[in-house]
C-alpha cells in the first residue's frame, strides 16, 4: 500500500512538474511519511522526479527547443549548478539539513509564486541559472517555475515553447545529481522506484497536455500546499 501510494504521489508529480513545476513540495512529504530521513528522502525524491522533466520534453515534441549553441551553453550551466547543489547536500550534516527542512519549503514556495514575475537578461540570467540549478540540486522545490521564468525574456515569448525549454534544462540540472547521489549509496530504492515509475507516466502525461491545461490552477494549489506544510514541518522539526 506505501508503494502504491507513492505511485500516485509520482503520478501527480510528475504532471505538476511538467505544467508549473514545484513537484517536490508535493512528493518529498510523501516520502518523508514513508519514514524515509529527511536527507535520504531528498535525494530519493530528485532522483524520482528527475526523468519527469525529460519525458516531458520528449512528450512535447512541437515545442521542443533546437540544440544549439544557446541551448547548449545553458544545458552546460545547468549540469554545473546541479552537481555544485547535490555535492552541497552530500556535504551538508543531516541534522543541519533536517532543521533546514521548513526553511527550504518555505522558499521553495515562495520563489515558486514570486517567480513569473521575475525577468533577468544576458549575463544575469545566466548567472542567475547557475544559481537556480544550484538550489534545484539541492532541494529544488519550485525550481521548474523558476526556470520559466528566467527563461522568458519579454512578454511575447511563445509560453509552451519556454515551458519545453525549463524541462530541458530541468532535466540536466536535476539528472546529473541523480548521478551524485546514485553513486554515493544514499537513495532508497524500492520507495525511490515506485514513485519513479508514477513520475515518467505523470511527465509524459504532464507534456502531452501541456497545450490544454491551465497550468495557474496547478499553480495556486501547489503554492496552498506548499504554506501548509511549512508550518507542518516547523512544529515538527523546530
Amino acid at each position: 500500500m506505501e508503494l502504491i501510494v507513492l505511485l500516485g504521489a509520482g503520478l501527480l508529480g510528475g504532471v505538476v512538474n511538467a505544467l508549473a513545476g514545484g513537484a517536490t513540495l508535493l512528493t518529498f512529504p510523501a516520502l518523508m511519511a514513508a519514514g524515509l530521513p529527511p536527507v535520504v528522502a531528498n535525494a530519493s525524491n530528485a532522483v524520482a522526479l528527475s526523468p519527469s522533466h525529460l519525458a516531458a520534453a520528449v512528450a512535447d515534441r512541437d515545442s521542443r527547443p533546437a540544440a544549439d549553441r544557446r541551448l547548449r551553453g545553458e544545458v552546460a550551466v545547468a549540469v554545473a549548478g546541479g552537481a555544485a547543489g547535490s555535492l552541497l547536500l552530500l556535504v551538508l550534516p543531516a541534522r543541519q539539513f533536517q532543521a533546514a527542512v521548513p526553511v527550504l519549503v518555505a522558499a521553495g514556495t515562495v520563489l515558486f509564486a514570486a517567480a513569473p514575475r521575475l525577468r533577468l537578461r544576458g549575463e544575469a540570467g545566466r548567472l542567475s541559472l547557475w544559481v537556480a540549478c544550484v538550489y534545484g540540486g539541492f532541494f529544488g522545490a519550485g525550481l521548474g517555475v523558476i526556470l520559466s521564468a528566467l527563461l522568458t525574456m519579454g512578454a511575447g515569448t511563445d509560453a509552451r515553447r519556454v515551458n519545453a525549454r525549463k524541462n530541458v534544462l530541468a532535466s540536466a540540472a536535476g539528472l546529473t545529481a541523480v548521478v551524485v547521489f546514485a553513486g554515493t549509496g544514499i537513495v532508497a530504492w524500492p520507495e525511490t522506484t515506485a514513485m519513479l515509475a508514477g513520475a515518467l507516466a505523470g511527465g509524459w502525461l504532464g507534456g502531452r497536455a501541456a497545450g490544454v491545461m491551465r497550468a495557474g490552477a496547478v499553480r495556486a494549489a501547489v503554492i496552498a500546499c506548499g504554506s501548509v506544510l511549512t508550518v507542518v514541518y516547523a512544529l515538527r522539526f523546530w
